[in-house]
C-alpha cells in the first residue's frame, strides 16, 4: 500500500520530470498582448483533443471535463466552427494560486481551448500564467506559476509534430 506521503513525493517527481523536459520548449512560445500562448496542432480537432486528453491522463493530472463549444452553439441554432475547452489541473499546485488571491479562481482549473479557424488550420491555446500571476497580483508563487506554464506549454506540445 502507498502512503500519502509517498504519492505526495512520486507526483512532485513527475511534475519536476515534465518541468525540465518542458522548460525549454515553454520558453520558445509566442504570448500575445492577453496573454494567450497558441500553438498549431498537427492534427484534426478530434485527434487534437484526443491527444491532449491522453497527455493529461498520462502525466497524472487531474481532467475535470471537456465542453464542445461548437455543439453548444449548435443546439442554440448558432453555427460555430469547431472549439472544445478542455478543464485540467493538479489540486495540489492550482491551490497555491488560490490561497495567494481567491480571485486567481477565475483561471484556475487549467483551461485549453482547441479551434479550427476558417483555413483549416487546428489551434491549442491556454493562459500563460505569469500573465495570469500579474493579472492577480501575485508576486510570492513564482516557482509555482512557472511550473503550471512548462506543464501548459508539455501539454501544448504534445500535438505539434515533431
Amino acid at each position: 500500500m502507498i502512503t500519502r506521503s509517498v504519492k505526495a513525493a512520486l507526483v512532485a517527481a513527475l511534475v519536476l520530470a515534465v518541468w525540465f523536459a518542458a522548460s525549454a520548449w515553454a520558453a520558445d512560445l509566442p504570448v500575445d498582448g492577453d496573454g494567450v500562448v497558441s500553438v498549431r496542432s498537427a492534427y484534426p480537432v478530434g485527434e487534437t483533443v484526443a491527444r491532449l486528453k491522453r497527455d493529461v491522463a498520462d502525466k497524472h493530472i487531474m481532467l475535470f471535463g471537456v465542453i464542445d463549444q461548437a455543439k453548444l452553439a449548435a443546439d442554440a441554432g448558432i453555427a460555430l466552427r469547431p472549439s472544445t475547452l478542455l478543464l485540467f489541473g493538479n489540486p495540489a499546485l492550482g491551490a497555491q494560486f488560490l490561497t495567494a488571491n481567491p480571485a486567481a479562481g477565475l483561471d484556475w482549473p487549467v483551461r485549453l481551448l482547441v479551434t479550427e479557424d476558417a483555413t483549416g488550420a487546428v489551434w491549442a491555446s491556454y493562459t500563460d500564467f505569469a500573465w495570469i500571476a500579474r493579472r492577480h497580483g501575485i508576486t510570492d508563487r513564482d516557482a509555482a506559476f512557472r511550473m503550471a506554464s512548462e506543464v501548459a506549454a508539455s501539454i501544448a506540445a504534445s500535438v505539434v509534430r515533431k
